[in-house]
């Protein structure tokens, strides 16, 4: 599990084609790796990815077709800044939000603009994803932690925004552009939610009543 604070970022330095998916480089000097054994989840622009080499300040994780299929890497260019987050400890202080670094789908930058010191930025999300935003909730744009300020559902439209400190320590002054493809994830607790009111309205009626629990003792 992840918060959607991020660490630091890190450079994508080498894509490589294996067998059908993809191995990618992503030299992070600025990552504490005195933690990181291979087998560990290190969410990489917001997709939980399984390291499986470490060499010096560079970390190889690999790809697979599914996760090609279901987010924005396939417009990963060598060069390009990654927003980093190792899994979180039980120790963490959680400023984020529940991030589990599965990616719902892929949005875009519809538009930025300056408001005082922030960046405004509207983000177009994939219709089915717009049922799990609400005007205050809780969203993960390429990793990122950000609350919507408000949503627009007749454009599928999420409303972000990004104070200075964020954009500086994430990837988003550096290449959020209009027209840039990213990772979105939703919120995980609403997820649970309706799949939990799904299965309630789906069930047949129960043949418990509160008269046969007063009959069976449990109230009085």
């Amino acid at each position: 599990m992840f918060t959607g604070i991020i660490e630091t970022t890190g450079v994508l330095s080498a894509i490589t084609p294996i067998g059908g998916d993809v191995r990618l480089v992503i030299h992070a000097p600025n990552l504490d790796f005195s933690d990181v054994k291979l087998g560990d989840s290190i969410a990489s622009n917001g997709i939980c990815l399984t390291v499986v080499a470490v060499d010096g300040d560079s970390y190889a994780v690999d790809v697979s077709r599914e996760t090609l299929s279901m987010t924005a890497l396939n417009d990963w260019k060598v060069g390009d800044t990654v927003n980093l987050e190792k899994a979180m400890l039980p120790t963490t202080r959680f400023g984020g939000h529940i991030v589990a670094g599965h990616v719902d789908g892929v949005g875009k930058i519809a538009k930025i603009a300056k408001d005082a010191r922030s960046i405004y930025i509207e983000v177009a999300i994939p219709a089915e994803l717009m049922k799990y935003t609400a005007d205050k909730g809780s969203i993960t744009v390429d990793g990122i932690s950000l609350t919507t300020n408000r949503i627009k559902p007749a454009e599928n439209i999420v409303c972000l925004n990004i104070i200075p400190h964020t954009a500086d320590m994430t990837n988003i002054a550096r290449h959020w552009t209009v027209g840039r493809a990213v990772n979105i994830e939703v919120d995980l607790v609403v997820r649970y939610l309706e799949r939990l009111i799904g299965i309630k309205s789906n069930t047949t009626q129960s043949n418990i009543t509160e008269e046969l629990l007063i009959k069976s003792g449990f109230f009085r």
